[in-house]
């Protein structure tokens, strides 16, 4: 009997395109159907961009407060509904979704149903959003150009005709960062990552059902020459990705890049000898979404109590095993390239080769970091306690539940902790808040017992898109009130 094959096309400007390139991701659907991708060479993206007004008119045509309900609507279908799949008039379940997101990235179903919840609350939660971005301003600014705060007319112009974002495969939550650009009323080029394609069009399907135009959505599996032709002909760019990533795009000023977080948990000195009522708030920062996000804690500082900290974390740490994906208490992920996860295990057993680190997190697991199970491969969750606050391992981080546990003093710590998306500092001193609070290396801070994965919708993630897609201009009017 022939194989079934369902075909996830390329979208252009919300239509779809066959490619004759394709990517074949297996039998991830279901029994006896294949998933296959269409690939876009760069010269269509490039191509497409030139047409790029169709899709910034279609947007504005339509009231800004319209598309926070087509937003809010759509936050119902992509958590609930049966929504277009492929070319053939297939539909997929959420069941459907979860199932092949899981096999394709590794992510355990319970962690794929927690980042669907994660999209599906930015989208609920859109107005909130945009008042965080914009910092309180009306929705019609994005309607006439200007709105008014007090009795100042203010104009904010789009520096950008579009946004393009190359997206990753670790998490598919990361897709709730380029949502409000729609609101917004700037038109997307998506790239997904190899391994989840699934995520970015799912939400454009739902999107369009609850009344975007599909004119403002570009979805274009491709090459790393086509990732770039995004970044580059777009007005602005989001990219994702590792160190080298960021030094790659850092001459940009268009392109945002979101690289290691390298996110923090610092205990204040306030806050030393209580240190156990904030455990469950280090150990969840640092294995939160299987440890795969950049607000994941990949350091912790304490500036004393070091060997009991270290040790009462490994030993909770280590109870999390590694379990088959449909199990509801899988809180770890595997890795779709199991030679990516042998790589990292070797680099850090090589770091451990230098003195004044430790692994401790091998005395209370059982077996080895590295682990073949549920036919997948798993990383177990590994704390390093660092006698050497300089250990190459102290300021590491890595996609999984990986942490180090180093010892300074309170003073020392701001100067040490380098660029940081989010830290988590357990203090009530409020003069070391306010030292906190100027720290120029810090992007996101959460204040008192707060995991570094906590989300408040009003304040950006890391960055602020409408200030990089909107600039304003000086405006005044002898003869009218503007705004």
């Amino acid at each position: 009997m022939e194989e079934k094959i369902s075909h996830i096309p390329v979208l252009r400007f919300g239509e779809a395109y066959r490619s004759l390139d394709t990517n074949d991701l297996g039998n991830v659907l279901r029994s006896g159907v294949r998933l296959e991708v269409s690939v876009a060479n760069a010269g269509i993206i490039r191509r497409d961009k030139l047409s790029i007004e169709k899709g910034r008119s279609a947007l504005r045509a339509i009231p800004a407060d319209t598309l926070l309900d087509y937003a809010e609507k759509a936050a119902e279908l992509y958590l609930d509904g049966e929504l277009p799949f492929g070319m053939d008039g297939e539909t997929q379940s959420v069941g459907d979704y979860v199932a092949a997101l899981s096999e394709l990235t590794g992510l355990p179903h319970s962690l794929c149903r927690s980042n669907m919840f994660k999209v599906a609350a930015a989208l609920q939660n859109i107005r909130a959003v945009l008042t965080g971005l914009t910092r309180g301003l009306p929705p019609e600014l994005f309607d006439k150009g200007c709105a008014r705060l007090g009795d100042i007319d203010m104009n904010f112009y789009p520096i950008a005709d579009s946004l393009g974002v190359t997206l990753p495969s670790n998490s598919p939550g990361v897709n709730s960062l380029w949502l409000p650009a729609l609101v917004m009323k700037t038109p997307v080029f998506l790239k997904p990552g190899r391994e989840d394609p699934l995520t970015p069009y799912r939400i454009i399907q739902a999107m369009i059902a609850a009344g975007f135009p599909k004119e403002a959505f570009g979805f274009y599996p491709t090459t790393h020459e086509g990732g770039d032709a995004i970044l580059l002909s777009c007005g602005r760019g989001i990219v994702f990705g590792s160190d080298a990533t960021v030094k790659k795009y850092s001459g940009y000023s268009n392109i945002q890049v979101h690289g290691s977080g390298r996110s923090k948990v610092l205990i204040g000195d306030d806050m030393a000898e209580d240190w156990e009522s904030h455990l469950d708030v280090m150990v969840e920062s640092v294995s939160a979404n299987g440890g795969r996000s950049c607000i994941n804690a990949s350091s912790v500082m304490v500036p004393s109590h070091f060997d009991e900290i270290s040790n009462a974390m490994a030993k909770k740490m280590a109870a999390i095993e590694p379990r088959a994906r449909a199990e509801e208490d899988a809180l770890i992920c595997g890795f779709a390239n199991a030679d990516f996860a042998k790589a990292m295990d070797e680099a850090i057993d090589d770091a451990l080769k230098t003195p004044g680190a430790v692994d401790l997190t091998a005395k209370y697991r059982n077996g080895p970091r590295l682990v073949e199970k549920y036919g997948q491969t798993f990383l177990c969750p590994t704390l390093i306690a660092c006698s050497d606050p300089d250990h190459p391992l102290a300021n590491t981080e890595y996609m999984f539940p990986f942490v180090s546990v180093v010892e300074r003093p309170q003073s020392e710590m701001l100067a040490a902790i380098g660029s940081t998306l989010v830290v988590s500092a357990v203090t009530e001193s409020e003069e070391w808040m306010s030292d906190l609070m100027a720290s120029p290396d810090i992007d996101r801070l959460n204040l008192g017992s707060v995991p570094t994965n906590w989300v408040q919708w009003e304040q950006p993630h890391e960055g602020n898109l409408f200030e990089f897609l909107y600039r304003r201009r000086a405006i005044q009017s002898k003869t009218r009130r503007i705004a």
